[in-house]
């Protein structure tokens, strides 16, 4: 499936392009294992394919490999991004527990301490992510793309942010609104083809479907298996009206 271009139109054009891909995604493998990784695949290709062109006004990244200083704001997810990085925890899970490295006990630790807190009392708790390994990302190739569409031109006021001196930084609004864009087409793609589509915390969402017998086939059967851990910053009903405004003719 191609990837739609931001450059080739305004973010309007752009996310439905987009919706319409997903849409053909949905329809052709609706119902199958195969959803996932072809969903997410276009998903990351349309993020990470225009990026570049997105932000190419913007001043350079601070971001660089092993800098975490992020990774203690509360992350949401779309449930096909929760079962993406439920199935790669499932698959190294028991190669490294032979390492004494036991990734889903890090995570029910971090759930006890993040479960149910707002946005701002997760940045107060400044509670580190449990999928930070001396300071690099273990679910790197599979992080949502709320990490993905989250990063800084400035280290010095993130390091000032995390330890509560500072409120505001510098973040590229080019790498935020394309996060936003992509996620919206894919929720009401979702939304359409019938499948729970909204947003749940990332720790609370995984610990669900890693426990929820068969979790990824009865989401796939649209069975909303995520619901205790979902997150409700805009109401469903404005997210649907808003999806029903920009929906592709």
């Amino acid at each position: 499936m191609s990837t739609p271009h931001a450059a080739t139109g305004g973010p309007q054009d752009f996310y439905q392009d987009l919706h319409r891909a997903f849409d053909a995604t949905l329809a052709l493998h609706q119902g199958r294992p195969d959803l996932l990784p072809a969903l997410l695949a276009q998903a990351f290709d349309s993020f990470h394919g225009n990026v570049a062109i997105q932000c190419e006004d913007e001043p350079p990244l601070a971001c660089h490999r092993g800098c975490a200083t992020c990774c203690t704001l509360r992350v949401s997810a779309t449930v096909p991004e929760v079962m993406l990085v439920a199935r790669f925890l499932r698959a190294v899970q028991p190669a490294l527990q032979a390492r004494g490295i036991d990734l889903v006990a890090q995570l029910r630790e971090a759930n006890t301490q993040t479960e149910g807190l707002d946005e701002a009392r997760r940045v107060g708790l400044r509670q580190r992510c449990p999928f930070i390994a001396q300071g690099v990302c273990v679910i790197y190739q599979v992080r949502p793309l709320a990490c993905r569409g989250h990063a800084s031109h400035d280290v010095k006021a993130c390091v000032d942010a995390a330890r509560g001196a500072r409120d505001e930084v510098p973040y590229s609004a080019g790498h935020h609104l394309l996060r936003a864009l992509v996620q919206n087409a894919l929720q009401s793609a979702l939304r359409e083809a019938g499948l729970p589509w909204g947003s749940v915390e990332l720790n609370q969402g995984l610990l669900l479907a890693l426990d929820t017998p068969e979790s990824e086939a009865r989401w796939l059967a649209g069975e909303d298996v995520l619901a205790a851990a979902a997150v409700h910053e805009v109401p469903a009903e404005e997210m649907a009206a808003a999806f029903d405004r920009l929906r592709p003719h």
